[in-house]
């Protein structure tokens, strides 16, 4: 595996690219004239300004491609994808509601088998929703509320120069049948460690470890990190060798795989240690893979050998950079 290879795999990976079009609509709902609202678009969730706290607020739907392959699965993973998007915030999640779209009531079965467990495994409630019980198409979304003090708050946008760049990510899982990329790392944990690894994040945030954050979503790991620069105007180095990969992986496959319980995080170097501690507690690997700085461009080393991946001058990930 040649560096220049892991670039171009990453650059053209389906998860990444896919996130272009957000471009488009960035500005299309401006939030100035709202002085409520501390955190819209680009971040993981929303944050509502409510007294000393904030409301979480965040919306997943789920690829069709997901519903068509694992329908169990793509109603499991979208409880996750919301718990995890209050998690990346620091927040603790309250309750969801969901929106199902049916052709076919087997599918819609399976759909609402893994909602159930995932409402057990995170002990997060879906309290409402929506149905079409009349479509041509099968579907699933789902949104979810979540709390967090204001001043605990974790923002993908507020990386600072001269921060460490820390990979926290659980090598305990599987990839399950015909899903690729979907590292799965809690359906065969217990609740409880599952819920710890959220709590967590919580414990990262309240206790101001950390300048910034994101949940490694689909982008993978690396292009989950690139979102995070991209929004906060920065850029990093990262050693690939120091990131943590579960004994025997592929390492391109790895590095573009979705983590069932995965966050990257731009913290200053005296807490980079306390943050590896806290989520070893709850059974997840982390290292300091790199260093953020100012150059706008993300790149990456390998075997002495350093190329660019994203070049924030001119390439774009979502297009959510400062100022969008």
């Amino acid at each position: 595996m040649s560096l220049e290879s892991l670039i171009d795999a990453i650059r053209s990976f389906p998860g990444v690219t896919r996130k272009r079009p957000i471009r488009s609509i960035v500005g299309s709902f401006p939030t100035g004239a709202f002085p409520h609202v501390a955190a819209s678009i680009g971040e993981d969730a929303a944050a509502i300004e409510h007294g000393d706290s904030c409301i979480l607020f965040a919306a997943d739907g789920i690829m069709e491609s997901l519903v068509e392959a694992d329908p169990y699965y793509a109603g499991y993973f979208a409880v996750l994808v919301n718990v995890n998007d209050i998690a990346a915030m620091g927040g603790r999640a309250l309750a969801m509601v969901d929106v199902i779209s049916m052709s076919k009531s087997r599918v819609c079965g399976k759909i609402l088998e893994g909602l159930a467990a995932g409402v057990e495994k995170f002990n997060v409630p879906i309290v409402g929703g929506h149905t079409h019980p009349d479509c041509r198409y099968n579907a699933i979304d789902v949104s979810i509320i979540g709390t967090v003090r204001r001043e605990d708050i974790v923002l993908s946008s507020t990386a600072q120069d001269g921060d460490d760049v820390v990979f926290v990510m659980d090598l305990d899982g599987f990839y399950p049948p015909g899903l690729s990329y979907a590292w799965d790392t809690t359906s065969r944990k217990s609740a409880a460690q599952a819920q710890a690894q959220m709590e967590a994040a919580a414990r990262v945030a309240s206790a101001h470890l950390v300048h910034a954050g994101k949940d490694m979503s689909n982008p993978g790991c690396v292009g989950t990190l690139g979102m995070m620069l991209e929004s906060s105007g920065k850029g990093a180095i990262v050693d690939v060798g120091k990131i943590p990969v579960p004994e025997g992986a592929d390492l391109t496959r790895w590095l573009l795989s979705y983590q069932g319980c995965g966050f990257v995080f731009s913290c200053p170097p005296e807490s980079s240690g306390e943050v590896v501690r806290i989520f070893g507690e709850a059974g997840c690997a982390g290292a300091v893979v790199g260093r953020v700085d100012s150059s706008r461009r993300l790149r990456l080393s390998m075997g002495g050998e350093e190329r660019v991946l994203f070049d924030f001058e001119r390439d774009i990930i979502t297009g959510c950079g400062p100022g969008a």
